[in-house]
């Protein structure tokens, strides 16, 4: 059998390749069709060449929001999956996503008009939405000295999900067409990401996000057979839940502030990413990274080509594609 390093570098390697040729197609492929010579030359003044105003302004941040994203949602699947001992769990589950939807929906219709370092004040206050659910998540399992209570965090978060969701319809109800056609358009997930300012702005996030992840791949594998299976080996159980549930959160905060409550991703990769290189986290974690990236970026290369030059949001391709996959792990676990 061949050691876990040599199986992580395949799994890197391979997943890696999947990334990088997803990197490079898409930002080529769209309803118009360009050069990448053109693009990168330097010859022609940028305000003249087409090509390059194309791939660098509407195509390239676009693509690498969608990287971003993909890896943040599938990174907080594996780990909620394994806090929670729930294979169903997903970045929705502790109501991050829906306190983050909250947070946009109340700078649409309130106007908010309000940039920080060229990032619009939509993409603030869903961070700031989504650090208030976070917050209360946090409270929960600050509650209990000997560790997570999994049934309290999943009741607080389908709470949490119902009250914000009728706050959200509330405000709705307030707000006038315009504002309801702009703020529909957000929950269903988009990527229409025109500039590197969003991108740059939830990198802090992401840095502290993955360099807490990096160091649970073992807690987690434990923490999956039990709370007191990982005690008796030597891990410190409420601190490594602790850390699981704000890494997981601040990857959900971070992925929705950019591109809206997209669905499904933090469900189908990481399975999918099971299928192939089995359950330890150690390889588990770097693949769903980089697969799930790969998968939104394709995602969205479909989303904005499949009935160009109409765009669709890219939530509507992820939930049709995991809506199915999710009904099949349901009847896969009832069998």
């Amino acid at each position: 059998m061949r050691s876990i390093r040599a199986r992580l570098v395949a799994t890197i390697c391979g997943f890696g390749v999947l990334l990088l040729a997803a990197l490079v197609i898409a930002p080529v492929v769209g309803s118009t069709s360009i050069s990448l010579a053109r693009a990168f030359d330097r010859s022609t003044p940028f305000a003249d060449n087409p090509d390059a105003q194309i791939f660098f302004v509407a195509r390239l941040p676009r693509v690498l929001a969608a990287a971003l994203v993909g890896s943040l949602l599938a990174v907080a699947g594996v780990v909620l999956q394994a806090l929670l001992r729930n294979p169903l769990a997903t970045p929705d589950t502790l109501g991050v996503s829906s306190g983050a939807a909250l947070g946009a929906m109340i700078a649409i219709t309130f106007h908010l008009d309000v940039s920080v370092a060229g990032v619009s004040s939509i993409p603030l206050a869903s961070f700031l939405g989504s650090i208030l659910a976070l917050s209360v998540v946090y409270a929960l399992s600050s509650a209990r000295r000997r560790g997570l209570s999994t049934m309290v965090l999943l009741l607080g978060g389908v709470t949490m999900q119902s009250f914000f969701s009728a706050v959200i319809l509330f405000l709705q109800y307030l707000a006038d067409f315009t504002e309801t056609g702009r703020t529909l358009r957000w929950l269903m997930g988009t990527l229409d990401v025109g500039s590197y300012a969003p991108i740059v702005a939830v990198l802090p996030v992401v840095v502290v996000a993955f360099g807490i992840v990096s160091t649970l791949s073992r807690p987690l594998d434990l923490i999956s057979l039990g709370a007191d299976a990982a005690a008796a080996r030597g891990v410190d159980v409420l601190r490594s839940e602790r850390l699981a549930l704000i890494s997981a959160s601040l990857c959900t905060a971070a992925a929705v502030a950019l591109a809206g409550p997209v669905g499904f991703i933090g469900l189908v990769v990481p399975h999918l990413v099971r299928l192939v290189v089995g359950s330890d986290h150690r390889l588990v974690l770097p693949a769903s990274a980089l697969f799930g990236a790969a998968f939104l970026i394709a995602c969205d290369l479909v989303a904005r080509t499949a009935f160009s030059p109409l765009e669709l949001p890219v939530g509507i391709v992820t939930a049709l594609i995991g809506g199915p996959f999710f009904l099949w792990l349901l009847l896969r676990a009832a069998r």
